[in-house]
């Protein structure tokens, strides 16, 4: 369910390594929102908000909120919600305030990129910036857009373990020795004691870090904002987070949009062994897709060929790391995100392509420089804040031996991630901050709702999306059938758009379909193709790494 931070755009500059040289590429990723930013939003006018709203606003730090006119500020909310009057932390906020005029306004409209673990502030503006650039104008300019960082995450008190926890090279995620085995143990073991060895402040934060504290959290901002009911848009993550506040608050619910959504059933240990089959389903999509480009890639003209050859690099840097730093895992890391994302597979394609037949100093600094924008080795603070969350909201297996077995038996036939994923999540074994009960998710009292997925999700298999429609009995699901691409609303699907934006400017929902699995179908964005440039170019030296996409915590977790 992860969103990865900035993919998109460290593919794009991962290429520029190796394409300094090159002509320009054409470009076939649909355009992202980092990018879509009309260059009249900067003049879009501060409008004071309605109600009795106490946030001291003023200028945003962030470029991108600078740029849209947006405005800054801090909610204190308590550490403990079960002490109301003790210690508080400062939540992050920004607004981007509605410019219709005031007998058009709507309210408010939270959102949340997903995660947990992922910076929210500057999502909000870029939503609204990208329905004002595919002219739904009503749908951006009638509300105010409020974008947070969750506790713990961004500027937001944020948490820090242990930096280098993903830094190269790192042994091999599958343990086929016991010497693996003890090594990412110990890592685990050390990470979750390295979480409360940094302070009073942080460790009574990780104590108070589920997703039941963030929809508190939520409240507390609407609270702040001094209106009555919000509309909410989460991704991934953001869509278990929206359950849980339309669960406890289903009264301060007016609109409610969930893209790509969670199984609550599953949360979070289930959640992750489902992934793991899903993402090996959709690596091996894209493995199919190059086998089909081979004229352009030559990397194998059948699915299993290219799947040889993608393992026998792997397991080639595990003798040799690219500069030290590239190894099996990173390797993993680079490529989980053709799981993700469709608008990743040129780029991709270009750096797999590009180190198989020009293995050298362009290729290999381009390999690096997607490792380190993939994994951010350099700061574990989304990591910190996605396990805060991912080991809280639930109790973890007890037993290391019921982890291993479990692991164990997926790999076989999912071995793509499902160590990688079991390590990433592995501190949950040994994790200190207390575990809570998950809410049980009701929408009975939700008057309505938008539901949107891919079929082919890997991030948060379709399913979640199947059961959510079934515990809020007034939404409606808008699928994608044979998509693979996680939580990619508003990324210029006007099927999917138009849907947001009619639900946005006037409540206008598809009907909901009683006897069908979902409600509305809508086809996914074409899946991307590329062109040789020439005879005799190079294949890593044509394809366009595509736009920056909505950034999340590096990895494939249970989130997104």
């Amino acid at each position: 369910m992860n969103r990865v931070i900035g993919v998109l755009g460290a593919i794009a500059a991962a290429l520029a390594l190796m394409t300094s040289t090159a002509g320009a590429a054409n470009r076939h990723a649909p355009p992202r929102r980092a990018r879509a930013v009309p260059p009249a939003a900067a003049q879009r006018p501060h409008v004071v908000l309605p109600g009795t709203g106490t946030i001291p606003w003023g200028p945003c730090k962030d470029a991108i909120l600078k740029r849209l006119g947006a405005q800054c500020g801090t909610v204190s909310v308590p550490i403990d919600y079960a002490d109301p009057t003790g210690p508080h932390i400062s939540l992050a906020v920004s607004v981007l305030a509605h410019s219709s005029a005031a007998a058009d306004y709507q309210g408010v409209v939270l959102t949340n990129p997903g995660g947990p673990g992922a910076s929210g502030l500057d999502l909000s503006a870029e939503l609204a910036a990208t329905l004002t650039h595919e002219r739904y104008d009503a749908a951006a300019a009638d509300y105010d857009w409020i974008g947070f960082d969750p506790r713990g995450t961004g500027s937001s008190e944020p948490v820090r373990c242990q930096r280098n926890f993903q830094g190269p090279d790192r042994r091999d995620y599958t343990p086929r020795t016991k010497s693996l085995l003890h090594y990412w143990l110990s890592r685990s073991d050390a990470y979750a004691r390295a979480c409360v060895s940094h302070g009073a402040q942080q460790t009574a934060i990780l104590d108070n870090d589920t997703t039941i504290d963030s929809a508190r959290d939520m409240d507390a901002i609407r609270a702040a904002l001094g209106v009555p009911e919000i509309t909410y848009y989460g991704f991934s993550y953001g869509t278990y987070l929206g359950q849980v506040y339309a669960t406890l608050f289903p009264a301060n619910v007016r609109r409610l949009i969930l893209d790509s959504n969670v199984d609550p059933r599953g949360v979070w240990y289930g959640s992750n062994l489902a992934q793991d089959p899903a993402f090996e389903r959709n690596v091996n999509i894209w493995f199919a897709w190059l086998a089909k480009h081979h004229r352009f890639y030559r990397l194998g003209a059948t699915r299993a060929a290219v799947s040889r050859r993608f393992y026998a690099v792997k397991a080639a840097l595990a003798a040799k790391p690219i500069r030290g730093q590239v190894g099996p895992d990173e390797w993993t890391d680079i490529f989980l995100q053709a799981g993700y994302y469709e608008q990743t597979w040129l780029g991709l394609g270009a750096l797999f392509a590009g180190w198989v037949h020009h293995p050298g100093v362009r290729t290999g600094n381009a390999l690096v420089a997607a490792y380190r924008a993939t994994d951010s080795p350099s700061d574990d603070n989304s990591l910190a804040a996605y396990l805060a969350v991912q080991c809280s909201d639930a109790p973890w297996p007890h037993s290391i031996g019921t982890v291993l077995a479990d692991n164990t038996r997926v790999n076989r036939s999912a071995p793509f991630i499902t160590w990688a994923n079991a390590w990433f999540n592995g501190p949950c074994s040994y994790w200190r901050p207390p575990s809570s009960t998950p809410v049980q998710i009701n929408g009975g009292g939700i008057a309505n709702a938008l539901l949107i997925d891919e079929t082919l999700d890997a991030a948060t298999p379709f399913e979640g999306s199947l059961e959510v429609r079934r515990l809020f009995p007034r939404s409606v699901l808008l699928a994608e059938p044979g998509g693979t691409t996680h939580a990619d609303s508003l990324s210029g699907d006007r099927c999917v758009d138009g849907t947001i934006a009619a639900y946005l400017a006037v409540g206008t929902l598809p009907a909901r379909r009683p006897n069908a699995e979902w409600d509305k179908t809508c086809h996914p964005l074409p899946v991307p193709e590329p062109r040789l440039a020439k005879p005799g170019v190079a294949p890593a030296l044509a394809p366009d790494g595509g736009l920056p996409g909505r950034r999340e915590p590096s990895r494939a977790a249970v989130t997104g």
